[in-house]
């Protein structure tokens, strides 16, 4: 029989959950920081944009893990608990991380190399896909009920401070080294740094009380995954179309942009990286903000106000990016920043404000697998082909605006849930 739960504060239950997201967006950060020389270590080739698109492929790889680990990790936080899922994940990202930066090169081992990268990012994707889900899910149902929607965005803000903080490690590395120093050894000390946050991670999570729903909740007999998929295939589909526009969004407005900016506009590397480094912050500051005034005028207000926003202003918004003036391209990226921020501190809440504690981190993992993971992941590569295709720099905008769109008809389904608690076990078949 097991005692009281030791008393802990929301902000051990912040840390618990929040380090996780800052691991899987600092490896993300550190990734594409030091991709050209990971290019050239372990795809060694006569051709440097061979190289590269191989590391890039190799990082892709990951994307190709998700919906395997949306399932398997949704299922483990919602039959073993999310503590166990969270510590399980923390674990394989942080053991990915480091071991990236002590893989020898091709080289080296030769074949080996390329191989093992493969597999580390497989692993790190399918830790990843449950990383966001089973974190966020364990905040909210630990926060007050007047204070869930803030509490929650706090996952949300880890991701983007890990992204930062990946990027920031790698330039100082690479200003305090020289550049045959950062080749040589240099671009492996981040990835290797990442065993702190790991540790941090870990110790926070494996002190950490289980969620209180899952205390409360009857033991499950069967799959949550088919749970999830008999009874709330519906509620999939639409948290799904909520957030594809964000998924899309993001790899248009601060993964393809980027590369459209350097390539197509010369605008050189560090100048890009700096408007976007901006723009991430200005996700920082919306992103708790927004979760705060969703606990006062409700989820659904700020989910439209992210989807029509979107749709609205994504022309002239992309017109701002593709302009000469620095100014007008960060005044673009920011507001871009601030709809998706606003949408990103709102969706998650609202679906475990709807479902049962059964179901919840295996309903939001599919979506997110998905949503993010093929959705996402594919959008750089559907936008160059529009492009190619149709030779109309504004191609990618109107996918966009498509996503908007449907996050707009799929947001307008949904009830308000601020007042609600998510349906009881006896309300699921």
């Amino acid at each position: 029989m097991k005692g009281p739960a030791k008393p802990q504060g929301i902000k051990t239950k912040i840390a618990a959950a929040g380090l996780g997201n800052v691991l899987e967006w600092y490896d993300f950060g550190c990734f594409g920081f030091f991709a050209v020389i990971i290019g050239r270590h372990f795809f060694p080739s006569d051709d440097p944009f061979t190289s590269l698109l191989s590391a890039f492929g190799a990082f892709a790889a990951g994307y190709l893990a998700r919906p395997i680990g949306a399932l398997a990790l949704g299922h483990i936080g919602d039959k073993l608990g999310r503590k166990t899922a969270m510590t399980i994940v923390i674990s394989a990202m942080g053991a990915a991380t480091v071991a990236t930066g002590l893989l020898p090169g091709y080289d080296t081992i030769g074949l080996a190399a390329p191989i093992i990268l493969v597999l580390l990012r497989l692993l790190q994707g399918f830790a990843v896909a449950g990383e966001y889900s089973t974190s966020t899910v364990f905040l909210i149902e630990h926060a007050p009920p007047e204070r869930r929607g803030y509490v929650s965005s706090w996952s949300t803000f880890g991701q983007f401070v890990g992204l930062i903080l990946g990027s920031g490690v790698g330039a100082l590395v690479s200003s305090v080294l020289t550049e045959a120093q950062v080749d040589a050894w240099g671009w492996r000390v981040p990835f290797l740094l990442s065993v702190i946050i790991t540790a941090l991670g870990f110790y926070y999570r494996a002190g950490i009380n289980e969620s209180p729903a899952m205390e409360e909740s009857e033991a499950q007999q069967g799959s949550p995954v088919v749970e999830a998929v008999r009874t709330e295939w519906k509620t999939i589909f639409i948290y799904l179309c909520m957030i594809v526009m964000t998924g899309v969004g993001w790899f248009v407005a601060y993964v393809y942009a980027v590369n459209d900016l350097t390539s197509r506009m010369h605008v050189s590397t560090a100048k890009a990286l700096d408007i976007n480094t901006l723009a991430l912050f200005g996700i920082l500051v919306v992103t708790p903000f927004a979760g705060m005034l969703s606990d006062k005028i409700g989820r659904k207000p700020l989910a439209i106000f992210a989807a029509v926003g979107t749709g609205v202003l994504a022309l002239p918004l992309w017109w701002l990016i593709h302009h000469e003036n620095s100014v007008y391209i960060i005044i673009g990226q920011l507001t871009f920043a601030v709809l998706f921020a606003v949408g990103w501190a709102v969706y998650a809440v609202m679906m475990v404000e709807i479902l049962s504690p059964r179901v919840r981190c295996t309903v939001i993992s599919i979506g997110n697998g998905i949503a993010y993971g093929v959705f996402g992941g594919l959008t750089p590569l559907i936008a160059t082909y529009l492009v190619e295709r149709t030779s109309d720099d504004y191609a990618p905008v109107y996918l966009l605006m498509v996503m908007a769109v449907i996050s707009f008809v799929a947001t307008m389904t949904v009830p308000e849930t601020l007042k609600r608690v998510g349906r009881k076990q006896s309300d699921v078949p």
